[in-house]
């Protein structure tokens, strides 16, 4: 294992990525947003069928939580994880104190992005196509950020053999979460049989 203050030029980039996916998104999403409170009676370029769209996610209560559209927080959620992305190749070494708050952040994210999905499943039974990309986006972050600070150390020592032991482990753990996200998906929507060809 690389010592804590060794570089990262690989999560550096894997934060990099995964902000500019998640901007990307929440930045098409809050557009959207914009052009549907211009005009309600539009078409969003989103809508692709009944069930994939972001109309019915953007208009639900479920759509601005915290009073705002939900899109604007993850402009600035992503944002920071790009920063923290470009800081990781500048910087060798943060304190263990920021990264512990990193991955709090991180974490929330997560917990929202289940609850959302759960929502947009279970309760508003559309699959919004941007907000598809957020939770690609989102899952693999919580579980490799939180994988890499318990590797680092940051959790204390215990974790610090647990997350050794299951660092091989983290790509098939994300991507499991991520094939779980799809069958309940498939399971209550019917993904595959909605389908026209």
């Amino acid at each position: 294992m690389q010592p804590l203050h060794a570089r990262e030029p690989f999560f550096g980039l894997f934060l990099v990525v995964t902000g500019i996916m998640g901007v990307a998104a929440a930045l098409a999403l809050s557009i959207e947003k914009v052009v549907q409170l211009q005009n309600p009676t539009v078409a969003l370029s989103c809508d692709v069928s009944v069930l994939v769209q972001c109309s019915t996610n953007l208009e639900s209560a479920q759509g601005a939580v915290f009073g705002f559209p939900n899109p604007f927080l993850g402009l600035i959620g992503f944002a920071l994880v790009l920063a923290v992305g470009v800081a990781v190749w500048a910087v060798p070494h943060f304190a263990s104190w920021f990264w512990a708050a990193f991955n709090v952040g991180v974490a929330g994210a997560f917990a929202f992005v289940v609850w959302l999905i759960g929502q947009s499943i279970y309760v508003l039974g559309t699959l919004c196509p941007w907000c598809l990309v957020v939770w690609l986006v989102t899952i693999p972050l919580f579980v490799f950020v939180t994988g890499r600070n318990a590797r680092a150390g940051v959790f204390g020592s215990r974790m610090k053999r647990v997350a050794e032991a299951a660092w091989p482990w983290l790509t098939l753990t994300a991507f499991a979460l991520l094939v779980a996200v799809g069958v309940l998906a498939q399971l209550r929507l019917d993904v595959i049989g909605s389908l026209t060809f």
